[in-house]
């Protein structure tokens, strides 16, 4: 049973040819696509794709470079779209810091982070979270918080703050282009492998570079992580379902 814990499969990239996808993913062993939103549209539209896919599960969330184009009225309403639908998704997603490409309004965008930090509180929802230059930012918030649930999704910080995330008690998903990305097979070879998920982040971080991922493609992160590891292929798939149900499933 494989489980991809991140993508977006609302994006006009499967606009097309939704039904072969999911098709392919189940035909791999795929149960579990969790679907993040990043804007209220977004999410509107990912509550709607999991009620006519089973196997589609909605997480709700609020892009951080997309918050800096919204009016507080604007952010205020999404945070409670996310907050009325507590009940019908499976976790905060997607959510956190990113300082790549805009650093002159970091503050602003910490300051949103904490009020979605407090909505993980109040709701007792995972979070997914992405922090693409401001690693060390995310984990000092979250350390601060309550919040036991955590996933650092794509995480792309040193192998120090890797370790540090698994003291924590908390997960990293690892995307499929691992199959050549030497970060992410350091990051699984140092980390046990009861603190790992498996994503896409699909349509981005195909294993083939130049081409759409999508969930089916997991199948090769399980397979570099079993030789990573020195473990069978199915053991590794069973430990992360496991994990999955560890942390989406089981009540705090």
């Amino acid at each position: 049973m494989i489980v991809d814990v991140h993508a977006h499969m609302t994006y006009e990239d499967y606009k097309e040819d939704i039904d072969e996808v999911i098709k392919r993913a189940e035909k791999e062993g795929v149960v579990v696509i969790i679907s993040a939103g990043t804007n209220n549209k977004n999410n509107i539209a990912t509550l709607e794709l999991a009620k006519k896919y089973k196997i589609i599960k909605p997480a709700l969330g609020l892009y951080p470079l997309e918050a800096l184009e919204f009016s507080e009225k604007e952010i205020d309403s999404t945070l409670d779209f996310i907050k009325k639908n507590k009940k019908n998704i499976i976790a905060i997603s997607e959510v956190g810091l990113d300082y790549h490409s805009i650093t002159d309004q970091n503050e602003k965008q910490k300051k949103l982070f904490q009020r979605i930090i407090k909505l993980g509180e109040e709701t007792k929802l995972p979070l997914i979270i992405h922090s693409r230059k401001a690693e060390l930012d995310v984990i000092e918030l979250l350390e601060k918080s309550k919040l036991k649930k955590i996933v650092m999704h794509c995480f792309g910080g040193n192998l120090k703050l890797v370790k540090r995330i698994e003291n924590n008690g908390w997960f990293l998903s690892i995307p499929t282009n691992i199959v050549f990305s030497s970060h992410f097979q350091a990051i699984v070879n140092q980390t046990s492998i009861s603190n790992i998920l498996t994503e896409t982040d699909a349509p981005y971080l195909s294993p083939v570079k130049g081409t759409r991922n999508e969930p089916s493609f997991i199948k090769h992160t399980i397979k570099k992580i079993s030789e990573i590891k020195s473990l069978d292929a199915k053991e590794v798939e069973n430990i992360i379902y496991m994990n999955f149900q560890r942390l989406f499933l089981e009540k705090i």
